[in-house]
């Protein structure tokens, strides 16, 4: 029992006597402080008091693309932190490969009753990908917040890392080594971040079509595009996620090139373990903490009655110089 106030109180951010009041049903306690401590208990794995098993925990989808790329459980775990706090449970869906997909996990989460869903990467930010669930979200009036770029018209608040800014950080970075043959590894080409992107790049530095990559997103797709570029004699690349950066390397590597000696690499997010990579990987921070509770405070004004605007709100992301980058090559 002590220990179980213990976890049930740090996960919370309160005292053991604060739990103890909430398990016993004892008055002093307010009613978002009640929800978060049943919460936890929720998500801990620890069973409600008899008393208080009839309340149903309020549920949050928080749909996710991937777990492979750290970025998206360092999301889930800022999203599903602060959901908590506020006493809301998270219900983690990730999409597989030939799996469940995304349209089918929102048929889930609507037939579970949700407060909310949280989309944190996922096929809002394709043009040319269906997006009928969305829309079916709207129609039954269930609060959404998306997690960086959408496509427009979809009608749902988001909270995006700045795009542009990115770039504009990752190019001039690059040409202050002295660099000059400049190319980029982006997502396809109805994806709205990569598309952003190259909007900057094309802004500060003129980017030629031959030197813009396109790839999925993973280590052996940015080691394809990577490699396209090199042989086309560019001498940094900047690269739209840290997995497509990793693939990067390998590609200079394979070539008999070394990082950044003969090519500099910067990845984007900044993900986890990106400063123990060999070269450690100059790459692009995006403001995960920030990010992630702007989204939970977003949803739950939404889902206490309040009128959101289907804005987007940017954050400034922050270039993390590392080893992967250098003065550009001579000859």
């Amino acid at each position: 029992m002590t220990r179980r106030l213990a976890e049930v109180a740090k996960k919370v951010g309160v005292s053991e006597a604060t739990v103890s009041r909430v398990l016993n049903g004892k008055p002093g306690v307010s009613e978002a402080t009640r929800q978060a401590v049943l919460s936890a208990l929720d998500v801990l794995g620890y069973e409600r008091p008899t008393q208080l098993r009839g309340e149903r925990a309020r549920l949050v989808g928080l749909v996710l693309p991937e777990l492979q790329n750290p970025i998206f459980p360092a999301f889930a775990e800022v999203i599903g932190g602060a959901l908590a706090q506020l006493g809301l449970t998270p219900v983690l869906c990730t999409q597989t490969k030939g799996g469940v997909s995304e349209a089918d996990y929102v048929e889930l989460l609507l037939q579970q009753q949700v407060s909310g869903v949280v989309f944190a990467g996922g096929l809002y930010a394709q043009a040319e990908a269906p997006h009928d669930h969305y829309r079916l979200l709207a129609d039954r009036n269930i609060p959404v917040v998306l997690v960086n770029a959408a496509i427009e018209h979809l009608g749902f608040p988001g909270v995006s890392c700045d795009d542009a800014v990115a770039v504009e950080q990752a190019w001039r970075h690059l040409a202050s080594l002295g660099h000059e043959r400049i190319g980029l590894v982006l997502g396809p080409g109805d994806h709205v971040p990569s598309a952003r992107k190259l909007a900057a790049a094309r802004a500060v530095g003129g980017v030629p079509d031959e030197f813009v990559a396109r790839a999925i997103f993973s280590i052996e797709g940015g080691r394809a595009a990577a490699a396209r570029l090199i042989d086309r004699g560019v001498t940094g690349i900047i690269c739209a996620s840290d997995p497509l950066a990793l693939g990067a390397v390998r590609a200079a590597r394979r070539k008999g090139y070394e990082v950044p000696a003969r090519v500099s690499v910067v990845g984007y997010d900044d993900s986890a373990f990106m400063n123990c990579t060999e070269p450690p990987l100059t790459t692009v921070r995006q403001p995960i903490e920030a990010m992630g509770r702007a989204a939970v405070e977003l949803l739950n004004a939404q889902i206490g009655g309040t009128v959101v605007p289907a804005e987007e709100l940017l954050f400034e992301p922050e270039l993390v110089v590392r080893g992967s980058t250098a003065q550009a090559p001579k000859g």
